[in-house]
């Protein structure tokens, strides 16, 4: 099922309602998982969305009314492709939002075929980087999040030997070989790794291999409800290693879960203090509309969904089309952006760079210990 919403008048009324896509004289895409295990991120995912849209109605920053028509992705690959082929080739779209690594790499081919802008601000495996001129990064990459984490845990806690249970998909693969790479380098060992399927929800048996290895740490690659079950039958079944992650974790209901006191997480840096007008109104906005603070997974889709208006209304300006390739143009002649958390610029691979936080959950919240840029 598609869902189009688009906001109208001023922000303070805040009124959200679902509308055709043709009413709109500017739609852009997104596939996001609506349903299923993984929900809870689209949830996360389409409240950075709709408030940068919200905003880019509210001043009129395009010629006419924008919407984002939502596609149900279940965070799984081929649903993804349904709902890419339909965005293409009905609703006709020049740019999309994309998420999870499995998702991003199955669209990515259509986006280029078809010269349609895919935005991921998601997914975080490292290929992400090589997917071709039309999709985009708006997420700092799982490789930078391994790099970061390792020297944390093996040099500043002093845990040399880590296990890994990885989701048998190309996130999960991703992620083991950088531990691979990285744990020898910091002087530390992946002692074993422990592959699990995407629709596993039973742990106990790993966990006692887990506690086999005599491990000092146990890092979690998955996403989704399998995490959070992760998470919960290592500590039920007597693992209590310290136990790490990446920034998939950053969802309200894992960091709630009780099982989760102590984690180490990493993810990207965000200043939420900074006094630049971009971040004080989506910060300001953010709160008053969801009456909770924003996570760097609400600032990548506002990002990415800001982003479009910028580019639209350059192209506007210049009296240019606005297709998928006059986007990719405009974004190849921009130095820079003004975006949430600051000016930033594309690599050439077209990816956003940003400092990586290294966090313990500490009462349901992310704290950070230390922070690592990377040029």
């Amino acid at each position: 099922m598609t869902k189009v919403f688009t906001i109208m008048g001023a922000l303070a009324a805040c009124v959200c309602y679902t509308m055709p896509a043709a009413a709109a004289d500017h739609t852009v895409g997104a596939l996001f998982p609506l349903s299923g295990p993984n929900a809870v991120y689209g949830d996360v995912f389409m409240a950075g969305s709709d408030l940068a849209v919200e905003h880019i109605n509210a001043d009129h920053m395009l010629s006419g009314p924008m919407a984002i028509a939502y596609e149900d992705s279940q965070g799984l690959p081929q649903p993804a492709v349904v709902g890419m082929t339909k965005l293409v080739n009905v609703t006709g779209v020049p740019y999309t939002l994309s998420a999870f690594t499995g998702v991003s790499k199955a669209i990515s081919t259509l986006a280029m075929r078809n010269s349609v802008i895919a935005v991921n601000g998601g997914g975080v495996g490292p290929d992400l980087a090589d997917l071709g001129d039309y999709f985009w990064n708006v997420i700092p990459l799982a490789n930078l999040e391994v790099r970061a984490a390792v020297p944390y845990l093996v040099d500043t806690l002093g845990l040399k030997k880590i296990a890994l249970i990885y989701v048998d998909d190309p996130l999960g693969q991703a992620l083991k070989d950088e531990l691979e790479t990285e744990m020898p380098k910091a002087g530390g060992e992946l002692v074993d790794s422990f592959s699990v399927p995407t629709s596993a929800q039973q742990f106990s048996g790993v966990a006692a291999q887990v506690r086999a290895t005599g491990a000092d740490a146990v890092y979690v690659a998955s996403y989704g409800n399998q995490q959070l079950q992760i998470v919960k039958q290592l500590r039920d079944n007597g693992v209590d290693a310290q136990i790490a992650t990446y920034s998939g974790y950053a969802v309200p209901d894992a960091l709630a879960l009780p099982e989760s006191e102590g984690m180490i997480i990493t993810g990207q840096s965000v200043d939420f203090s900074r006094e630049d007008p971009v971040t004080k109104r989506f910060v300001h906005d953010f709160k008053a509309k969801y009456d909770r603070d924003p996570t760097a997974y609400n600032v990548n889709y506002y990002n990415a969904t800001l982003l479009y208006g910028i580019l639209a209304a350059a192209l506007e300006a210049d009296g240019t089309a606005i297709t998928g390739e006059a986007l990719l143009a405009k974004r190849r002649a921009t130095k820079s952006f003004d975006l949430v958390g600051g000016t930033v610029s594309f690599q050439d691979n077209g990816t956003l760079l940003f400092p990586i936080e290294v966090k313990q959950i500490k009462g349901g919240r992310a704290e950070a210990v230390t922070s690592v840029s990377f040029n």
